[in-house]
């Protein structure tokens, strides 16, 4: 069965949406997953940020591919959610430096 070119047209704002998400949204859930894996890795210092720099391209592309072949658009917004606790959890000493 063919699409019509309607169908076709209405599917480009979806697409551009989890694009968009995928590509932003999955920055910020890695660099915050880095950030909080690193502080949280029970090891050496520059230990933990290498490993955790090494394991960001994997959470990156997983959450590409999971971006796109997630049902729901409204799901793929709760999994950039995600990346709020995560953040604090891995700048939780800048944040009390900023605060006070």
């Amino acid at each position: 069965m063919t699409r019509s070119a309607t169908q076709t047209r209405s599917a480009w704002p979806a697409i551009a949406a989890r694009t968009g998400l995928a590509l932003l949204g999955g920055y910020a859930v890695t660099y915050a997953f880095t950030a909080a894996f690193a502080r949280l890795l029970p090891a050496d210092p520059v230990d933990a940020v290498t490993t955790a720099s090494l394991l960001s391209f994997v959470v990156y592309l997983l959450f590409i591919l999971w971006a796109y072949a997630a049902t729901s658009l409204r799901g793929v917004l709760t999994g950039v959610g995600v990346a709020i606790p995560l953040a604090i959890i891995g700048f939780w000493p800048q944040l009390m430096e900023v605060l006070g």
